[in-house]
């Protein structure tokens, strides 16, 4: 059974153009990918403070560098990790995928997977690049965010399960 490739969004700079983090996190989807040539690629990333949308700016790196628009599925309302996960899952469940491969930075990947099991959503780590990905500086305050984020969302997620799980199947 088929597996579904997850890019996380990051912001958008106020030019309209991807931040490295986001570039980062398109990179590895791109790997996932290749490695994975029949699987769906499930963009994920609203409008932040800046326009465009993240999802609409990945599709458009990820065509640039040959990757069949058809295979691309776009989410261009999720606002935070949480709601990018919500719309994947539904996505998954609804053409029936096993899983997400999840594409994102290191920080990042248990709190992703950690609510994909939540929602009963198998997920697997995606291909990251080792050690740190970008400036040091950048990556602790990222962890620091991270620290307060997992416990945050995992509270969210357990308090309204419910729910979540009945909009999974709309």
């Amino acid at each position: 059974m088929a597996w579904a490739i997850v890019i996380f969004g990051a912001a958008v700079w106020p030019d309209g153009e991807p931040s490295p983090t986001l570039r980062r996190r398109v990179a590895y989807g791109r790997q996932a990918a290749a490695d994975h040539p029949d699987a769906l690629v499930f963009c994920s990333g609203g409008v932040g403070r800046h326009g465009p949308s993240e999802a609409s700016l990945m599709a458009g790196l990820l065509i640039g560098h040959g990757i069949d628009p058809a295979r691309l599925v776009l989410d261009e309302l999720s606002r935070d990790t949480l709601e990018n996960v919500v719309a994947a899952a539904r996505f998954i469940r609804a053409e029936g995928l096993e899983g997400a491969v999840v594409c994102t930075d290191g920080y990042h990947i248990p709190r992703a997977r950690m609510l994909f099991g939540a929602l009963g959503v198998p997920s697997r780590q995606g291909p990251i690049r080792p050690g740190y990905a970008g400036p040091r500086a950048h990556w602790l305050r990222m962890l620091a965010r991270e620290t307060l984020a997992y416990p945050y969302d995992l509270a969210l997620v357990v308090a309204s399960r419910r729910r979540l799980l009945r909009d999974l199947e709309t």
